[in-house]
């Protein structure tokens, strides 16, 4: 059976993306910037991820130009129709993604592929737990019903990509027996991960297309806040693991900053906005196409 075949049999087995879905309610909400570079960092937390990234990107070099043309395609992925996507370009630009992993002693210890299904599906699932992470942290609390809904239809979004989905939970608890075990076993402090967060604590560096004057009045509002963002957004093993500064006191304001995002006041007047206020323009886009 061929892949596309298999991916075909398993459609019933998921919901649609779509104007009803949840994943487009959440996904392309502006108010995702509150929970930082969360996905980024853990998916360079895999190991074979994270070498992938240290080897092939311009992640290091220039960190916001990467992001501008990684983060199209994967909008245009969850956004998109059945027919018209992006998934397979997603999944094309990693096919030259593959190399060695080094052992402890400089020599090769094995070998690590972008498209690897392990791999390729770790990256997935930090974008899908970004979506439970930022609903349930800074919207409202989701009930078991609206994460079971989100996870089927993230299926949809997987299997968009065109790899083979054998990784991927059949079920919402599935995926979370999947994400402890990922988060306590396997993940590790990748120098990729480590450069990531590095702002947390060396301030962040100045993006290219910014004048440096700009920047020398930005940064020092910039830098505090992005920290907070970054840190508290993360799970406490991965801060653990990235050796990043928390403390009791950080964590209270940062679930009191986090209760007022939630608050009703604060979603009954964000539910009146424009629609181009509250979502990006690939969501506003398709809810216009519909």
């Amino acid at each position: 059976m061929t892949e596309l075949a298999e991916n075909t049999e398993h459609l019933e087995d998921a919901l649609p993306l779509g104007p009803e879905s949840l994943v487009w309610r959440y996904f392309g909400d502006n108010r995702m910037y509150l929970i930082g570079p969360r996905p980024a960092v853990l998916q360079n937390m895999l190991a074979e991820l994270g070498q992938g990234v240290y080897d092939h990107s311009t992640f290091f070099a220039d960190t916001a130009e990467r992001l501008k043309r990684t983060i199209p395609p994967i909008f245009n992925t969850v956004y998109g129709t059945d027919e018209h996507n992006a998934g397979t370009q997603v999944r094309d630009f990693h096919v030259t993604v593959k190399g060695d992993m080094p052992g402890p002693d400089g020599q090769p210890a094995g070998r690590y592929h972008a498209l690897d299904p392990d791999t390729y599906f770790w990256a997935h699932a930090t974008f899908v737990e970004q979506i439970y992470y930022f609903a349930d942290t800074f919207v409202k609390r989701l009930t078991d019903a609206e994460r079971e809904q989100i996870w089927q239809e993230s299926k949809t979004w997987y299997r968009r990509y065109g790899v083979s989905d054998r990784p991927m939970p059949a079920t919402y608890h599935e995926f979370e027996r999947y994400w402890d075990r990922m988060m306590n076993e396997v993940v590790v402090a990748h120098q990729t991960a480590r450069y990531g967060v590095g702002y947390v604590t060396k301030g962040f560096p100045k993006p290219k297309a910014v004048h440096p004057l700009v920047w020398k009045l930005v940064a020092p509002v910039f830098n505090p806040l992005a920290a907070f963002l970054t840190t508290g957004g993360l799970p406490p093993r991965a801060r653990t693991l990235l050796e990043l500064p928390w403390t009791d006191r950080q964590e209270r304001r940062y679930q009191r900053f986090a209760a007022f995002w939630r608050s009703r006041p604060v979603n009954w007047l964000w539910d009146r906005l424009p629609m181009k206020v509250r979502y990006n323009g690939y969501a506003v886009r398709a809810y216009e196409r519909g």
